[in-house]
């Protein structure tokens, strides 16, 4: 076999094989939902025993100035900086996607004169949508609107009345990626601020936003970034333009003075002003450990392997699968995917939990899709021969036992 087909060779050439052993997985499983939710990382559970025995246990309230728990939101920002092509100072961990989304565009929303439409592509995850909805509601008085658009639509749809925009960088449905420095730029001709959803991109793609103009965006803490299930999200705002927004969700820790207890609210600078209530220390350091596992990482080496992990995951749905009637819902050019491949089948609700019940985990959306998500920190390429060796075996419809499935998962 060509040693740039065989996935077994392809393995042992992995600049990232090393990092795999950075995470706890179940031994035999093969862990394609990193799209959902990231595994934990080794060191995770040491980390937050440490925090509750020592930290909290030991030193109680004093905990919050000794072990530098306020800091924790910069201090993470920072780490996550560099997986988005950001400055250490342009990313804060705070909250959730939903509501760090609502933050930025209602400061955008609040500083627009004269536009009154909120553009949304109506692709987004829901929760983009939804907040999108309930800032509109708001501001209905003030004569505000929410317009959707068809993803193919969106970029016609930045008009002279919209007053800020959203868009997912990756299709949570379908993985087609978009283009961010095009779209940024069209967006930015239009005047129109565009606030992005790097939820199913951050920690296993390449992002450049500082390079590609990008101004605003938010992204998620527990998927790509194995910081645990509801992990903080965080926020991106280019340096230059944080000081001239003001968070619609003003709590006392984006205050310039949180320990003055001021009557008045006052913004702090940077991108402190983001922060809402107390910080929620437990989650933010198991996220904190969870990106501890990118260390020593080269980015180009991430995106490298996430586009070659869905190269060769399409390249043989289409050899084994698709005399079966399955077809693939992502965008064969790698530019144009991001790490999670997704297969169309009739079935697809059925066959995705065959495939958890074989190991292999994957997961399902209506009305027809098969989503796998590609993490290139743990994710091998026999993983990738093997998950769809078991499509093919249960589309086949034969009768394997454990061991004899096993065998066959040995051989790429």
């Amino acid at each position: 076999m060509d040693p740039k087909r065989d996935p077994a060779e392809m393995d042992r050439r992995d600049p990232l094989a090393r990092f795999r052993d950075r995470f706890d997985l179940p031994e035999g499983l093969i862990y394609l939902g990193g799209h959902s939710l990231g595994p934990p990382p080794r060191t995770t559970r040491a980390r937050t025993e440490r925090l509750i025995g020592r930290e909290w246990g030991t030193d109680l309230v004093a905990a919050w100035n000794r072990s530098d728990w306020l800091e924790l939101p910069e201090r993470i920002g920072a780490r996550i900086a560099p997986l988005v092509g950001a400055g250490a100072d342009e990313v804060i961990a705070a909250d959730s996607v939903s509501l760090n989304l609502f933050k930025l565009l209602g400061a955008l929303m609040l500083k627009a004169r004269g536009r009154s439409v909120v553009l949304a592509d109506e692709g987004n995850f829901p929760t983009d949508l939804y907040m999108a909805q309930g800032l509109a509601h708001l501001l209905a008085g003030s004569g505000a609107t929410l317009r959707l658009t068809a993803p193919e639509d969106f970029e016609s749809g930045l008009g002279s009345d919209v007053a800020v925009a959203t868009v997912s960088h990756v299709d949570f449905r379908t993985g087609r990626r978009r283009d961010s420095r095009a779209l940024t730029a069209a967006a930015r001709a239009s005047g129109v601020p565009l606030v992005w959803d790097l939820s199913h991109s951050a920690g296993a793609v390449g992002l450049r936003l500082n390079e590609d103009g990008v101004e605003y965006a938010v992204g998620c803490g527990y998927k790509y970034l194995n910081g645990g299930p509801g992990a903080p999200a965080f926020l991106y705002v280019a340096r230059e333009s944080q000081d001239a927004l003001e968070s619609p969700l003003t709590g006392w820790m984006g205050h310039a003075s949180p320990f003055d207890f001021d009557v008045e609210y006052r913004p702090a600078p940077g991108m402190r002003r983001f922060l809402t209530g107390t910080p929620p220390i437990l989650s933010l350091a198991a996220l904190e450990d969870g990106l501890r596992t990118f260390e020593g990482v080269e980015m180009a080496d991430l995106r490298g392997k996430s586009e070659a992990l869905g190269d060769l995951f399409l390249r043989l749905a289409a050899e084994r699968l698709a005399e079966f009637g399955v077809i693939p819902a992502s965008p064969e050019d790698a530019d144009e995917r991001g790490a999670q491949v997704s297969l169309r089948h009739p079935e697809g609700y059925a066959l995705v939990q065959a495939l958890n019940a074989r190991g292999v985990v994957g997961d399902f959306r209506g009305p027809d899709l098969m989503r796998f998500g590609l993490a290139p920190l743990y994710v091998r390429y026999i993983d990738v021969w093997n998950a769809v060796e078991a499509l093919r075996l249960i589309l086949v419809g034969e009768e394997h036992r454990e061991d004899r499935f096993r065998q066959r998962r040995r051989v790429p």
